[in-house]
């Protein structure tokens, strides 16, 4: 059985070492089995394991009490397959909507370039088809609220 310090789970995992003592502490991992000499967190395959899905969730945004929902269907396997699909579909849902609003941001940001672009170079022209594209950018963001 490999047994890992915390150092060493953080690097395998990309999770800090404060994050770690954190979803220990709200009881997303463990509890922790400890070095009996020195009091240590020793980090098991299991523990590893469950981390690592962690890691995963975290780095695709998922919140604690999504992550809480997600090992408890974890655990609970076969029988929770559609509540998972569920659950990340309805997150995948929501990081469609902050790409939509990030593409609007940067459209706004690049149509307002070309139009300061186009008065640097004193082409009226360009300028008011700019302008006309920044009211359209505008009228996107104004959607995401």
């Amino acid at each position: 059985m490999t047994t890992l310090s915390i150092q060493d789970a953080s690097r395998r995992s990309g999770l800090s070492e404060p994050t770690l003592r954190y979803y220990e502490e709200i009881g997303l991992v463990g509890p922790i089995e400890r070095d009996e000499s020195s009091g240590h967190r020793r980090y098991g395959d299991g523990d590893l394991d469950v981390i690592g899905v962690l890691a995963c969730l975290r780095a695709v945004g998922l919140g604690i009490e999504e992550m809480r929902v997600y090992l408890a269907n974890r655990a609970v396997g076969r029988a929770a397959a559609a509540e998972q699909r569920d659950l990340l579909l309805r997150h995948a849902g929501r990081v469609e909507e902050e790409m939509a609003a990030q593409r609007a941001r940067l459209s706004y940001l690049r149509e307002k370039a070309a139009l300061w672009d186009a008065r640097d170079r004193g082409d009226a022209a360009a300028e008011a088809a700019a302008s006309q594209r920044v009211a359209e950018a505008i009228a996107g963001l104004g959607r995401l609220r």
